[in-house]
């Protein structure tokens, strides 16, 4: 028998056998559903979408208002969990970055990055990545799976409570901007991302502003257009080269959709304007793509587009080739950029001590259960 059948307000609750669904990456109109096929009054809907989305609550019995029988009725067929935190570690710049855990054991990282004037959450899309960028990290990582939207929207919910957020919407909250630009290519799981982003920037959701909103790809043209036309929030683009056969190495979806074709689409990025440019993100590697020559080629490649470039100082991790470039060429790429108009600020690498670069915390996590089963493995060979 479903549960639609077997719950009324007040009757019995439901079979154990059932799996409880999460809530966290269901719309309204869905939740509304979920909540009547229960055989619960309509407005018991809006009441507990505001008791998870606005006050954060995840213990249906701390819900009193939804009343005793519902509150049991609703236990029994939903959750509102996030995922497990499995490591947190804060480093000395007041960077927090978390490893966290899915239902399945499967672990994914976000990371806050506090400054003056906001606090910003670096999400992740996926568990793992496809797209094998040779300096990135994660690009070493083999893509698991997908997140869901309640797997995506767990992340930021799980960052309100640990940074004390609640109720949503205060003025003094920490968490005050999003960026997808954690584990994963956010475009080749657009039905979710786009899912989870529509939700948390709902006014009676997150109520969280596409403006505050940005979206970091490597470049899949397609979904960059249903991005802008369905989503609105603000762009950044992983370029990192301004010649095909050198991002063709570093990002080698390029392969694919190359330089020309990926401005193009930029240029028709609906939303852009000198108030909201789209953000080319360019990671300094010392000797492949930092000589002036690099930076005056990009000025010419992004003229007309309202823009503004993010200078990325590279990040080493545990295996790679590359060196960051020196502060001095970096400098001057940076004054040749600002030069032609644009604004280019040198991103200040934050969280190195606690393994900040996207992907590492994850990598260690996997590397020392890998060590830990090897242990016991031969702990238990010695014992035959």
């Amino acid at each position: 028998m479903q549960i639609s059948q077997a719950l009324n307000e007040g009757a019995p609750a439901a079979s154990p056998q059932v799996a409880r669904q999460s809530l966290l990456g269901m719309s309204f109109d869905e939740v509304e559903a979920a909540v009547t096929a229960l055989g619960l009054p309509r407005f018991r809907a809006r009441q507990l979408w505001r008791r998870i989305w606005r006050h954060g609550q995840t213990d249906f019995g701390d819900m009193t208002e939804l009343g005793k029988d519902a509150r049991a009725a609703l236990a029994q067929a939903f959750h509102a969990d996030r995922p497990m935190i499995t490591s947190r570690q804060n480093s000395t710049d007041g960077t927090i970055k978390w490893l966290i855990r899915c239902h399945d054991g499967q672990e994914a990282e976000m990371v806050y990055i506090p400054e003056e004037d906001r606090g910003t959450l670096c999400i992740s899309s996926q568990i793992g990545c496809t797209l094998t960028c040779s300096f990135c990290h994660t690009g070493t990582q083999r893509l698991v799976r997908n997140l869901t939207a309640a797997e995506i929207c767990g992340q930021v919910l799980l960052a309100m409570d640990e940074l004390g957020d609640w109720p949503a919407g205060k003025a003094e909250r920490r968490l005050t901007n999003i960026v997808l630009m954690g584990m994963g290519e956010p475009l080749f799981n657009y039905e979710e991302v786009k899912k989870a982003l529509l939700l948390i920037m709902w006014g009676e959701g997150l109520g969280l502003s596409k403006r505050r909103v940005t979206l970091s790809t490597s470049g899949i043209v397609p979904e960059i257009e249903r991005c802008g036309a369905e989503l609105g929030v603000n762009l950044a683009i992983s370029l990192h080269a301004v010649r095909d056969d050198l991002r063709d190495v570093l990002v080698p979806i390029n392969r694919k959709y190359n330089i020309k074709e990926l401005v193009d689409c930029v240029r028709r990025y609906p939303v852009l304007s000198n108030a909201r440019r789209v953000t080319w993100e360019y990671v300094m590697i010392k000797g492949v793509n930092d000589s002036p020559e690099d930076a005056k080629a990009l000025v010419k490649l992004i003229r007309g587009i309202p823009s503004k470039i993010n200078l990325i100082p590279f990040n080493p991790w545990p295996g790679t080739d590359y060196e960051c470039s020196s502060d001095a060429a970096i400098d001057a790429f940076a004054k040749i950029v600002m030069k032609a108009g644009y604004a280019s600020p040198v991103r200040t690498p934050r969280g190195r001590d606690i393994l900040a670069a996207c992907g590492q915390l994850k990598s260690e996590s996997v590397r020392l259960r890998k060590s830990q089963m090897v242990a016991q493995a031969q702990a238990e060979t010695s014992t035959l």
